[in-house]
């Protein structure tokens, strides 16, 4: 199940995996499956509780792995496999990341359609590292909240951040914008040559457009449901994350953290955005 790879190399890939781990409040649970990962994740994010498992699937039962209690599943060195899927799935709290990088292989669409299969959703496949040229394959899967109060959860987390921010005063390292993409299809799933582009909203105000922008992933989720509900915006099919160094070249001035209710009835729009300003996909 597992491969040999050169110990620098190793290390390069399994640092791949960092910025796909979620966040966390004090600590997060993180099943590291073969054990090859772990240590060199724990030294690049402290907030790690690290448990190692064999990846023998049939061992796991014995080595009493609890249901929905880790915050994230990472494999390396490891070929996707029904048992396998099907277990870290079941080790997954809702909203878990499951996070598999192999040395050897490419990007497919067989591989998205794998994870599809087996009941992941947020899927992103794509390259691990450039070393300079480009290497190994990294998977990652989410485990879909299931409870009916995932509106509520949304609004809640939130609610934590300010609204209508000043975008001066805004000292946040990322902004988050309302996408159309077209196609509506995720990477791993394009034809060859296939190229997306991306159009992000924006409101009338009374001196032009302003572009709708929100702190965080969750701000951004809890303008959008009601203001698709009632039908204020249309097509949007994913929030785009942007650094601030990127936002600094936006043409359009940002409305940041708006509330649906204070923009009354002005109309929205889309604008052209470029898709390779944003950065890597989290979703």
């Amino acid at each position: 199940m597992s491969e040999i790879v050169r110990p620098r190399l190793a290390r390069v890939l399994i640092e791949s995996m960092v910025k796909h781990l979620p966040p966390s409040a004090s600590s997060l649970r993180l099943l590291d499956v073969n054990g090859a990962a772990g240590e060199v994740l724990k030294g690049l994010r402290g907030d790690l509780d690290v448990v190692s498992v064999s990846g023998a699937i049939n061992v796991w039962a014995t080595e009493n792995i609890p249901s929905s209690s880790f915050d994230a599943v990472v494999a390396f060195g490891y070929i996707l496999n029904d048992d396998f899927l099907s277990a870290a799935m079941a080790a997954l709290r809702p909203g878990g990341r499951l996070i598999v990088v192999n040395s050897q292989g490419d990007v497919s669409p067989e591989l998205g359609k794998t994870l599809e299969h087996a009941g992941y959703a947020r899927i992103l496949v794509e390259t691990a590292a450039e070393c300079p040229l480009p290497v190994g394959v990294l998977m990652r899967g989410e485990k879909i909240h299931t409870t009916d109060d995932t509106f509520e959860r949304i609004q809640q987390v939130a609610g934590l951040d300010s609204d209508s921010v000043d975008w001066a005063d805004y000292k946040g390292r990322y902004v988050h914008l309302l996408i159309v993409q077209t196609p509506n299809k995720p990477v791993w799933n394009l034809a060859e040559g296939e190229q997306v582009s991306w159009q992000a909203v924006t409101v009338e105000r009374e001196n032009g457009a302003a572009l709708l922008a929100f702190s965080s992933l969750p701000k951004a989720v809890g303008f959008m449901q009601p203001a698709v509900m009632n039908g204020r915006i249309h097509h949007v099919n994913k929030v785009g994350k942007f650094s601030r160094e990127a936002a600094a070249g936006w043409t359009l001035p940002v409305l940041l953290n708006p509330d649906l209710r204070s923009l009354g009835g002005s109309n929205m729009s889309l604008v052209t955005i470029d898709v390779n300003s944003a950065e890597a996909s989290d979703e």
